[in-house]
């Protein structure tokens, strides 16, 4: 599968994705009520999503980084999670806020939340997750939050990638093939 830009159609605009972030914000403002919070972003697809959505949190926030990787192919994942970069500080009794961008088979979730239990004993552990794939779901496990639920399209745009493009776009797409504009990836 190759992918062109002039090939994509519009899943979620720019105005759709900002508008559920900050009902996120608000969401998480009310659970966290002002107490400190260190969020964790999972590099590189969740970066966009989690600048816009820590600008629109009101509580002391300290932000970390880990980079992980799950997938063999541009489009499809390898079913194995490889923590290419994990450095976090002491996390024991802190609130800490993984966020993500896409949930899909649910391995990359279990791991980070495994980890976190097996190396610190936090205060509260929240995942969330820009969309949910519940259709390609492997494993049991749901994000705390998340913006939306997508079928099963490769999507693109807003930090999720194809073969490392892609990230810059203000939206997220899919690749329409079919007449009804339907991809299944």
């Amino acid at each position: 599968m190759e992918i062109k830009i002039e090939d994509l159609k519009v899943l979620f605009s720019e105005e759709q994705l900002q508008t559920r972030i900050k009902e996120l914000a608000d969401e998480m403002n009310k659970f966290y009520n002002g107490e400190e919070v260190i969020a964790i972003c999972v590099l590189k697809g969740a970066v966009m999503f989690a600048v816009d959505l820590v600008k629109n949190l009101d509580m002391p926030l300290k932000m970390e980084f880990i980079r992980l990787s799950s997938y063999g192919s541009s489009t499809t994942t390898s079913g194995k999670v490889n923590a290419v970069d994990i450095q976090l500080p002491d996390l024991n009794d802190k609130n800490v806020l993984i966020i993500e961008d896409i949930v899909d088979t649910g391995l990359t979730a279990k791991f980070l939340i495994d980890f976190m239990h097996c190396n610190f004993h936090v205060k509260s552990l929240k995942f969330c997750s820009l969309l949910d794939k519940k259709i390609t779901r492997k494993v049991d496990v749901e994000p705390d939050y998340y913006g939306f639920e997508v079928d099963d399209k490769f999507v693109v745009g807003y930090g999720l990638d194809y073969d490392g493009l892609y990230r810059n776009l203000r939206y997220i797409g899919y690749k329409g093939s079919s007449p009804d504009g339907d991809y299944q990836g």
